[in-house]
C-alpha cells in the first residue's frame, strides 16, 4: 500500500531523529523578487514513492501562485551534512481534504527518503511520540528540531459550546461536519510545526500530523500561545488522502 513501509532499524530516539529529519521539508512560497525570496508556511513530510509531501491546508496559499515572476510553491529540504545550506523542489497541490485539514503535494526531482505510515486504527493513549519539524520557522533556520511526548488523551475535535453567545461560525461549522477523534499531545508545538510529522518512537512509523489551526478553531479557541499541550490528526485521514495515488 503506498505511504506504508518498513520501520527505519534503530536502538532508540536518537537514531530514529537521524533516520527521519531527511524526510522532514520546509513548505513555503519562492519569488525571485521578493524579499526573502522564500516566505516560509509550515513544515511537511516525505511519504509514498519519494515524490509525495504531506502537509496542512492551512500551510498552503489561499491562491497557489502560478510560478515564474509570480513565485512558485515549494519545499525545502535541509542539507543533512551539518551546514545551513538547503535545497528547493519545485511542489504542486495534488490532493486537499480541508475537512481534516490535510494537503498532499507532488515534488519534483530524484525521489526523497520517504517516512511509513503507521497501520490504519487508533494509537494508544500513553504511546511516547515525537514531532519534528521547523518551530518558529527561519527564525531558528530551517533545520529540523525534535520535541518529545506522549498522547495524553484521544478526544473530539469539536466541543458543543456551554452557551449560545460562545459559538462563532467556524464552531458551528465544525459541529455540523461532525466530530472526529484527534490526539492531544503533551509536547509542544509551535508555529512551523503545522503539517509536520508525530512519531511513534517504539515503531519510527508515522501516527499524526501536527496541526495547530482547525482544531484551535474549533476546541481550544482560548489558546493563543504555546501551552504545552498540542494536537494532531490521526495519520488514518493521510492514509486515505493517498489512496489511488
Amino acid at each position: 500500500m503506498l505511504g506504508l513501509g518498513a520501520p527505519p532499524a534503530r536502538a532508540g530516539l536518537e537514531d530514529l531523529i537521524v533516520a527521519t529529519k531527511p524526510s522532514v521539508v520546509a513548505v513555503g512560497v519562492f519569488n525571485p523578487t521578493s524579499s526573502p525570496r522564500f516566505a516560509f508556511r509550515g513544515s511537511g513530510f516525505v511519504v509514498g514513492t519519494g515524490n509525495f509531501v504531506v502537509t496542512n491546508a492551512h500551510v498552503l496559499p489561499d491562491v497557489i501562485p502560478p510560478g515564474g515572476s509570480e513565485g512558485s510553491l515549494v519545499v525545502v529540504v535541509p542539507t543533512q551534512a551539518g551546514g545551513s545550506a538547503t535545497a528547493g523542489r519545485a511542489a504542486a497541490l495534488l490532493g486537499l481534504d480541508r475537512e481534516h485539514d490535510l494537503a498532499l503535494l507532488r515534488i519534483d526531482g530524484a525521489p526523497l527518503p520517504a517516512l511509513p505510515l503507521a497501520e490504519e486504527g487508533r494509537a494508544r493513549e500513553g504511546v511516547s511520540v515525537a514531532i519534528i519539524g521547523f518551530p518558529i520557522g527561519g527564525a531558528l533556520g530551517f533545520t529540523p528540531v525534535t520535541h518529545r511526548g506522549i498522547i495524553s488523551s484521544i478526544t473530539g475535535i469539536a466541543l458543543p459550546a456551554p452557551t449560545s453567545q460562545s459559538l462563532n461560525a467556524q464552531a458551528i461549522n465544525r459541529l455540523r461536519q461532525g466530530s472526529f477523534d484527534i490526539y492531544q499531545l503533551d509536547a509542544t508545538a509551535y508555529p512551523g510545526n503545522s503539517g509536520g510529522p508525530v512519531l511513534d518512537v517504539e515503531s519510527g512509523k508515522v501516527i499524526a500530523v501536527i496541526n495547530m489551526v482547525l482544531v484551535k478553531g474549533s476546541k481550544e479557541t482560548a489558546i493563543s500561545h504555546p501551552s504545552g499541550i498540542s494536537y494532531a490528526i490521526p495519520v488514518r485521514f493521510v492514509s486515505e488522502l493517498l489512496k489511488g495515488r
